[in-house]
This record gives C-alpha cells, sequence and structure tokens, in this order.
C-alpha cells in the first residue's frame, strides 16, 4: 500500500469519525429546539438534496439507473433506508434527550456487534480475541439487565443494531455508498415530506418563512450528514478497514466526553461499570484489528 495514500486515508477517516463525534454531537444539539421529529425531517430532506447534487457532479447517474433496473437491489436498499431512518431518528432522540453517552455506548458495541453478523450471515472466521471480545459486550448488557434494568442504554442498543444491520445489507450488495445513500433517502422523502406536512398545519414547524434565520440552520442538516460520509468512506478505501476501524472509536469517545463533562448527563455506577466492560472488549478487538493488519 502506498505510504502517502495511506496517511491521506488515516486523515480523512480521522476527520470523518471526528466530525460525527464532535461536530455532529453539537450541530444536533444546539438545533434539538426544533424537536426530534422535525431535526429527523430536515436531515432526510437535505441530504437526499445534497445527494443529488453531489451525484450530478459526479456523473453518477448511470450508476444510479443500474441499480434502479436491479428490483433485488432495490428491495434490499429499501430494507437498509428503512434501517438508516431508525438510526438517525433514535439517535437525534438521543441527543436531544440528554442520551448521548447511551447513543455513544451503540457505537462502541457496534463494530463488535458487525464482527458476529459478518461470521453468522457470512462465514467470517472469527478470532479467539473477536470471541473475547462478543462475550464481554453480551456480559456488559447481561449485567445491567440483572443490576439495574433501568440503566439499560436502549438507545444505544438500537443505535448499533440498526446501524450494524444496515452494514450486512449495504454489504450484500455492494453498492456505492452515496448512490445507495441517495435511493435508501429517496424511499424515505415520501414519508418524511408527509410528515412535515402535518407539522406545518399544525403549527408545530421551526422551519417557515416567518423565522428566516433557523431556514438556513436547519437545511446544514443534510452537509453534517453527508461531508463526514465522504470523508470516512474515502478513508476506508485509500487507508482500508482494519485502520479505518480502529479510528472510528473517535466517534463514540467524543460523544461520551460530550456528554459527561459538557452535556452533564447521568451516568451511574452501574452503568460505568457496563462501560468499562465495553472498553476492554474495544481494547481486545482493537488489539486483534492492530495484529491481523
Amino acid at each position: 500500500m502506498d505510504k502517502k495514500n495511506f496517511n491521506k486515508g488515516v486523515l480523512l477517516t480521522s476527520l470523518g469519525s471526528f466530525w460525527w463525534g464532535f461536530f455532529g454531537v453539537i450541530y444536533f444539539k444546539y438545533i434539538s429546539f426544533a424537536g426530534h421529529i422535525e431535526v429527523l425531517i430536515h436531515r432526510s430532506v437535505w441530504t437526499t438534496l445534497v445527494l443529488l447534487i453531489t451525484i450530478s457532479l459526479y456523473s453518477k447517474w448511470d450508476i444510479f439507473k443500474k441499480i434502479f433496473i436491479d428490483k433485488k437491489k432495490l428491495f434490499i436498499l429499501f430494507i437498509s433506508g428503512f434501517l438508516i431512518f431508525v438510526n438517525w431518528g433514535v439517535w437525534i432522540y438521543a441527543v436531544s434527550k440528554d442520551k448521548i453517552i447511551d447513543a455513544s455506548f451503540g457505537y462502541f458495541i457496534m463494530p463488535i456487534i458487525s464482527v458476529f453478523l459478518g461470521n453468522f450471515f457470512f462465514k467470517e472466521r472469527i478470532t479467539k480475541k473477536g470471541k473475547i471480545a462478543i462475550l464481554l459486550v453480551i456480559i456488559s448488557v447481561g449485567y445491567l439487565l440483572i443490576t439495574d434494568f433501568t440503566s439499560i442504554p436502549w438507545v444505544g442498543l438500537i443505535v448499533a443494531l440498526s446501524w450494524s444491520f444496515y452494514n450486512l445489507f449495504r454489504k450484500k450488495i455492494n453498492v456505492e455508498t452515496d448512490v445507495g445513500l441517495f435511493i435508501e433517502s429517496l424511499y424515505i422523502l415520501p414519508f418524511v415530506l408527509i410528515a412535515f406536512y402535518f407539522i406545518t398545519i399544525n403549527g408545530y414547524n421551526d422551519f417557515s418563512l416567518s423565522k428566516p434565520s433557523l431556514m438556513p440552520l436547519l437545511m446544514l442538516a443534510g452537509p453534517m450528514t453527508v461531508i463526514p460520509l465522504f470523508l470516512y468512506v474515502r478513508g476506508v478505501e485509500l487507508a482500508g478497514l482494519g485502520p479505518a476501524g480502529m479510528i472510528f472509536y473517535i466517534t463514540p469517545t467524543f460523544q461520551f466526553l460530550l456528554g459527561f463533562f459538557i452535556y452533564n448527563e447521568d451516568f451511574n455506577i452501574n452503568q460505568l461499570v457496563s462501560f468499562i466492560l465495553i472498553w476492554i472488549a474495544v481494547f481486545i478487538y482493537l488489539k486483534d484489528i492492530y495484529e491481523k493488519n
């Protein structure tokens, strides 16, 4: 692998991960005044528009047409579109309801769940250390089930499962990230536009001509979604999945730090024990990736 490209890939992946974990949290927390439903609507609508522009700029309509006539890929993208919509919705809910730490739990365990799903569906080999990491994740969740059911980070679990299964379905069809996300966004678009119509006629919308200063702020939800995605995916292409998998942990680390130190979210002793088990699992997982690469 070319060292210059590898270093560039590491930089881009780091920027994408940092964007998700730091700027993404601050931005979506800042616009949470609009309510998590309207924020989800704007994220969906403006992401679709941004991708429409980028696909046109990069002349990817031929790729789009090939996918569009493939019924199997369209069906799988419909399922993955539902999963990404759930992921976005739950994460936005977590940010607006002071559950950022819970969401970070999900992103810490997501790669480890993906290892398990890769083995179950694609017969990908799990190393001994990978099995230990998966076992620690199960113990971590089980510990909260037994000791403090109310402390279970349900938001994080839904985030982790929706994103892991999303990646699983996308892997089955292997389409370009931006084109696939554009088609997924087109599936979501009618539903969010209907939801926005009902919000508007009932006067619950913050996005309106009577509040012109808020309109560009809410429209930023599109670029705030697409830019880190492009950075991360391009970084994966240049640096490889292994290094990118390690770098990704920048995202939940900053989410946790912001939730705990900046937004003063609750974090009890049972959650601490659970997180310690997760961090041990992550360390084992990352060490395994490092040794394989």
